[in-house]
């Protein structure tokens, strides 16, 4: 099961390769040659000392003009590090497999987008022994796709663009094409990409959003992220049984309560801090007793 959007925003590729040669070709304009065939590689770059060294996704694109390997970075912010792995990555791989490595970067974020997509250059100014030029996907180039037709002619260039841009006053329009769109694939595919979308989904409104359109459609919940819907679901459940317990234990005692006591009850989700100010709520004799030693 995905459970976060790093790993949703690689996997994706692995779900659908030929997506990313097609992110290539037309959100990037990079002419890179059509796949006569493509395949996942196994991501473990380990050498025999004990130091782990691992892609996000690779795959190998066997073309016309030759056999490249596809090297996918999900990346969520800066990191320094990389002027060093991702060089090493690509040599490492250059020297296992003997193809040419391509590096892909893909984030949510603009200015992560930026800072990747400036060129590694080792050595000297004015000869560098070795230059890396990652091609990077992230929201200044995936395209937005708000429209129900556009999210039916490619479903997954659609799930990327949700996973990107599913954020703000822009996000139901392109929740909603996404949704009907997979409604045209296979529905165990579907499911997976719904939890591809809802692992990246990071404002909790277009979260939301998103599940309760997936609610109403039956593949998803035979998805076991539906199961964490339903967990998640009921714990809300019990939390909002208990915060209005604790106010109705003080009125029936004829305890007035304050517009401040309410809202910091309604608005307290920790399940144990509510049983503790439920059982307050019994002997107090004011509203605010509540929250005595706090």
């Amino acid at each position: 099961m995905v459970g976060s959007s790093h790993e949703a925003l690689h996997r994706i590729f692995q779900k659908d390769p030929e997506l990313l040669t097609r992110a290539l070709q037309r959100v990037l304009h990079v002419p890179f040659p059509r796949p006569t065939e493509i395949a996942a590689l196994n991501v473990d770059l380990t050498e025999i000392e004990p130091v782990e060294r691992r892609v996000d996704t690779l795959l190998r694109a066997e073309t016309d003009e030759g056999t490249y390997l596809l090297v996918v970075e999900s990346q969520g912010k800066a990191d320094e590090r990389k002027r060093g792995s991702w060089p090493y990555y690509l040599s490492y791989l250059y020297e296992k497999y003997r193809c040419e490595p391509v590096l892909i970067v893909i984030t949510q974020s603009s200015s992560t987008a930026k800072w990747a997509s400036r060129p590694i250059r080792l050595g000297f100014p004015g000869w560098h022994s070795l230059s890396v030029r990652p091609l990077v996907l992230g929201p200044d180039n995936v395209p937005v796709i708000a429209d129900e037709k556009q999210a039916e002619a490619d479903p997954t260039l659609a799930v990327l663009s949700a996973m990107t841009h599913g954020r703000g006053p822009g996000a139901m329009a392109i929740l909603e094409s996404l949704a009907s769109a997979l409604r045209t694939i296979d529905s165990d595919s579907a499911a997976v990409f719904a939890q591809f979308v809802d692992s990246c989904l990071v404002d909790p409104q277009a979260k939301q959003m998103w599940r309760d359109l997936m609610t109403a459609v039956q593949y998803f919940w035979r998805h076991p992220l539906a199961e964490q819907v339903r967990e998640e679901g009921r714990e809300q459940g019990r939390i909002q049984k208990q915060q209005e317990m604790t106010l109705r234990v003080l009125e029936w005692r004829g305890i007035p309560v304050p517009d401040a006591v309410r809202e910091r009850v309604m608005a307290c989700e920790d399940l144990h801090q509510l049983e503790l100010w439920a059982q307050r709520a019994v002997h107090a004799t004011d509203a605010a007793e509540l929250f005595a030693d706090e």
